[in-house]
């Protein structure tokens, strides 16, 4: 007998995360659209779904900043910088840092930095644990269309055999705040 992963489980999501799969799962305030980081195909895959350049950069969620750390200058960050990060985490807050040199093109788009988030909803928690490492999060739904806050909205906007992690979003009505954490200033209010 064929061992079948449930669709919509943890384990099916990460499957198809080391499938090099793009996939949606619940977040703070609506479902993402989420990858590996490291995987050039992947977010391509990713970028064309959504139809948007890759100059522009993407967002990282984490379940710690360990995980994050891969993809930072963190060495250029001040004490107080850190402080100020770490304050607001894990939680709906998204920080830009500077990127590491090694951090992929296909991540950052035309900047020298990244954004970032740990994020307090435990889908997110437990997807980025289980599959070792931050996703690339952005906002699922196609182009024009509003950002799915439901596992119904995201199969039809996106079909139903799209791979997404059922759950509930954290119920927030705003996408995340966005900070430099180099200046502290606000990009984006949450």
């Amino acid at each position: 007998m064929k061992n079948e992963l449930l669709a919509g489980s943890l384990e099916s999501c990460v499957a198809r995360l080391q499938q090099q799969a793009v996939i949606a799962y619940p977040t703070e305030a609506v479902f993402g659209l989420g990858c590996d980081p490291d995987s050039e195909s992947a977010v391509l895959q990713l970028l064309a779904l959504k139809q948007r350049p890759v100059e522009k950069g993407l967002i990282l969620i984490a379940a710690d900043y360990q995980q994050l750390q891969p993809y930072l200058a963190d060495e250029t960050l001040s004490a107080e910088q850190r402080e100020r990060m770490f304050s607001r985490w894990p939680g709906p807050v998204t920080w830009v840092v500077p990127a590491s040199a090694s951090t992929p093109r296909w991540l950052t788009g035309r900047f020298d930095s990244i954004a970032v988030r740990v994020s307090d909803h435990s889908g997110v928690q437990q997807l980025c644990r289980a599959f070792g490492k931050p996703l690339v999060s952005t906002s699922a739904n196609l182009t024009g269309e509003e950002p799915c806050r439901s596992v119904a909205e995201v199969q039809a906007q996106f079909g139903i055999d799209f791979p997404v992690l059922v759950g509930e979003t954290g119920g927030r009505l705003n996408p995340s705040e966005i900070r430099d954490a180099v200046t502290g200033e606000q990009i984006r209010q949450g």
